[in-house]
């Protein structure tokens, strides 16, 4: 527990930690920092949600493990007067309200300081470039990144110039606030770090890393509902199988996503509108 009068600005969640928590969490535990580790620094109005469903799994493992670390950095402590206001109303007019570039610079210097390294800070927002698995891999090559979670209309656009914010988004659609779509980034991300899955080569096959679809996965029982496991995934047959798997990796792609399609045939030197047996 917290003791009476200390600095809560801090949740520190991983293996190592030397700051105060304002709730007794299994994952707020004590010592130093993990020097070397990949490390996420949310910056958040809403730091009690956190680590949420990054508490648990693999990803959960491996945050007790020490395999990477998060932080999290309240907004809402380096707010302005007595109710630490963090947004104002738009300039030019307009329905909602903008987070105020100096309240959130404080939070990103203190961020930073964090980090204890150059990392790149994120905004969470709907107008940001598409993330996506490429996108995971870089972070994950990296020493961490810090994560400014949207509110309301937006961030004044002054602090996103001024630090040179990467703003992403996880689809074209509004949510409420950043802190599911960071959630996701970091997912996403962190599974990709060594050791952190249980089989590390179950990330070679799965969408998205060589560019299409994964192929129909199938588990016992060999029938059910009256449907059948592919005969040749039961034929022990490694070149058959593969390329069975191929084939179906190509043509889901192709029903279900044209766009990653195009791009993989102009990849393959491929015409992706000629008529393939698939």
């Amino acid at each position: 527990m917290e003791e009476p009068g200390e600095n809560a600005r801090f949740r520190a969640i991983g293996r190592k930690s030397i700051r105060a928590s304002a709730r007794p969490r299994e994952l707020m535990g004590g010592a130093d920092d993990l020097a070397g580790i990949w490390k996420a620094v949310v910056i958040t109005l809403f730091p009690q949600v956190f680590p949420g469903v990054l508490g648990e799994s693999l990803t959960g493992k491996a945050l007790k493990e020490g395999l990477w670390q998060l932080r999290t950095v309240d907004l809402r402590d380096f707010g302005e007067g007595r109710h630490r206001n963090v947004d104002d109303t738009p300039a030019g007019g307009g329905a909602g309200m903008v987070l105020r570039p100096d309240v959130v610079a404080r939070a990103v210097a203190e961020a930073q300081a964090e980090a204890r390294a150059a990392v790149p800070v994120i905004c969470l927002s709907p107008r940001g470039r598409r993330f996506d698995q490429a996108m995971a891999r870089t972070l994950a090559a990296g020493p961490g990144a810090i994560l400014l979670c949207g509110r309301f209309e937006g961030v004044d656009e002054r602090v996103i110039a001024h630090f040179g914010m990467q703003e992403v988004s996880i689809g074209d659609f509004v949510m409420t606030g950043g802190e599911i779509g960071a959630m996701g980034l970091i997912d996403a991300t962190v599974r990709l770090i060594p050791r952190v899955l249980g089989n590390q080569a179950s990330v070679e096959a799965e969408s998205f890393t060589h560019g299409l679809l994964e192929h129909p996965q199938y588990t016992k029982p060999a029938v059910w509902e009256g449907r059948a496991i592919p005969e040749v995934l039961l034929s022990g047959h490694h070149g058959r199988i593969a390329s069975w798997r191929q084939e179906m990796a190509e043509w889901l792609t192709k029903e279900r996503r044209p766009d990653l399609w195009r791009a993989w045939c102009a990849r393959h030197g491929m015409d992706p509108d000629e008529d393939r047996e698939l």
